[in-house]
């Protein structure tokens, strides 16, 4: 078993006794990244009522994952990025609303991996992503999801989601 997945399977029962997103997140041993800024003509999430729309987002670092899950990755790498771009949208997500316990519910989830034509395990490569969001959300963080893969992504990222999270009212 991965160290990082062993380390998270640890970390579950303690992260499941915390109150918030957040304590949870940090008892499973996460940490937010400070949220991107969009780098080009669009906003990184759009709130229409209780229904926050959050816009394709890859990892928040600078030195991100790049290549084809496939060929220059491997299925456990590219579900390690899927994880890290779920910890830049929760950044997003905390930014954008305040705080992560005012996410409801996820309702929609698509993950697009940068793969190699044949390739065919995007839906476990985008489970890095949904796994990160059930240690924070519980069930809540399973949202009806696609995982396709795609020919490229900008700047040869290797995964890229965008989500659709149900807020509770303010506080």
């Amino acid at each position: 078993m991965p160290k990082r997945l062993l380390a998270l399977v640890l970390a579950l029962p303690l992260a499941a006794l915390a109150d918030t997103p957040e304590e949870r997140l940090a008892a499973a041993g996460y940490e937010l990244p400070d949220p991107p800024r969009p780098v080009a003509v669009f906003v990184t999430s759009v709130q229409s009522g209780k229904l926050l729309f959050l816009s394709g987002h890859g990892e928040c670092r600078r030195n991100y994952t790049r290549g084809k899950v496939g060929r220059d990755l491997t299925v456990e790498k590219g579900k390690r990025s899927a994880e890290l771009v779920g910890l830049c949208m929760l950044a997003t997500i905390k930014d954008s609303v305040g705080e992560l316990s005012r996410v409801r519910r996820f309702v929609r989830i698509l993950g697009m991996v940068n793969a190699t034509d044949d390739f065919t395990r995007h839906p476990e490569v985008v489970n890095g992503f949904s796994e990160l969001m059930v240690v924070a959300f519980g069930d809540a963080g399973k949202g009806a999801r696609a995982a396709v893969g795609m020919a490229s992504l900008p700047g040869g990222m290797a995964v890229e989601i965008e989500a659709i999270v149900e807020l509770h009212d303010e506080p």
